[in-house]
């Protein structure tokens, strides 16, 4: 089975590195292009078994399942143009959240599937989105959902929760690094500790925080309920969080979420145009 991947950005870069890492395809199945060709080389130097192509067209037609990783406006405007190479064998991938799988469906012959990675996914861990057209072909279903559970845990979401789940799953590591990232300046700017230090410290206690969750010793309310010793200093500092975070994650869905109301409109005129 040949593997294509089109646009090879950060996301079809990560995706590319886990599919290899967890072993759901062989370098040598892989097929990838980019419209900026250089950054499709780089990887073929790391990976030297995976194939480079010239253009989306020769991807789509070596490949059997094809991922679509660029921008979402870009995704339409490539499905309709090259419509007729996407036959009904093969199965198209698109990893963008505004596009809706039926969309799609009515563009091509072929099946197809959205599926959200994460960065988390380079390290094996996390979660996959998976929304499956409804004329999607159960070997189709069935070969991706075994591929993904090599690199995540995937889980298949309703079209009415896509963007607040891509929201924890896709955004969650960047919205939590930028937190940590804040925790650790605020550390430096009170108190005598170096910049490095408190990163060291900080990425340690978030990985062994992971590793408590992943082998269930606690849940996340338990685990805070055993730390939050009452009358204690971390007390105290949970009490400073929970009278000035207001509506910060209120906010910040409104604000996810009224940036993908805006892309899918935008998406949706170009794809009736």
């Amino acid at each position: 089975m040949k593997v294509g991947i089109i646009g090879t950005g950060n996301m079809g870069t990560i995706l590319l590195e886990a599919l290899i890492t967890g072993g759901a395809v062989s370098p040598s199945d892989l097929m990838i292009t980019n419209r900026t060709k250089p950054k499709a080389d780089r990887l073929k130097q790391v990976y030297g078994d995976i194939t480079v192509e010239n253009s989306p067209d020769e991807v789509i037609k070596q490949s059997d399942i094809i991922f679509i990783c660029v921008k979402p406006l870009d995704i339409i405007s490539l499905t309709k143009e090259k419509a007729p190479l996407f036959s009904r064998e093969k199965c198209l991938v698109s990893i963008t959240s505004p596009i809706q799988v039926p969309w799609l469906e009515q563009l091509v012959d072929s099946s197809c599937v959205r599926i959200i990675p994460s960065i988390t996914n380079r390290a094996l861990a996390g979660v996959s989105l998976f929304t499956f057209g409804s004329s999607c072909k159960k070997h189709w279903k069935d070969t991706l959902w075994e591929m993904f559970s090599k690199v995540s845990v995937p889980l298949e979401i309703d079209e009415s929760i896509i963007r607040v789940s891509s929201d924890i799953v896709s955004c969650g590591p960047a919205f939590i690094s930028f937190l940590t990232r804040s925790f650790i300046e605020a550390a430096v700017a009170e108190t005598k500790i170096d910049e490095d230090t408190a990163t060291m410290l900080s990425e340690n206690m978030l990985i062994g925080l992971g590793e408590l969750l992943k082998q269930k010793h606690y849940t996340l309310p338990t685990l805070q309920e055993k730390v939050c010793v009452k009358g204690g200093i971390t007390g105290e500092g949970i009490a400073v969080m929970e009278q000035e975070k207001g509506e910060l994650f209120e906010k910040l869905f409104r604000a996810t979420h009224k940036k993908f109301a805006d892309e899918a409109f935008h998406i949706y005129k170009k794809f009736n145009s």
